[in-house]
């Protein structure tokens, strides 16, 4: 016969505050990006990416591209962003 002995008093609560170490890795993340790298032109590269990839749709595929934008599939237009049509 198997006893269940109820909860076990012996276990002790453990927690961890990992806030430094996320701290650490994301100055990490931004020293290995270097000294050159410019958020700004990334921005910029890849709005002019999106633009790129949705310029040209055919009457048809624009309706596809609005109908996923209005489900939320796809990013509509928001400040910061480049034009899709």
């Amino acid at each position: 016969m198997n006893h269940d002995p109820g909860p076990r008093s012996d276990l002790v609560g453990f927690s961890i505050d990992l806030t430094v170490e996320e701290a650490r890795r994301r100055a990490e993340v931004v020293a290995a990006l270097g000294p050159d790298w410019d958020p700004v032109a990334v921005l910029r590269e890849e709005e002019a990416a999106h633009a790129l990839l949705y310029s040209g749709l055919d009457e048809e595929q624009q309706r596809i591209h609005a109908m996923l934008v209005e489900a939320g599939v796809l990013p509509g237009e928001v400040p910061g962003r480049a034009s899709s049509a």
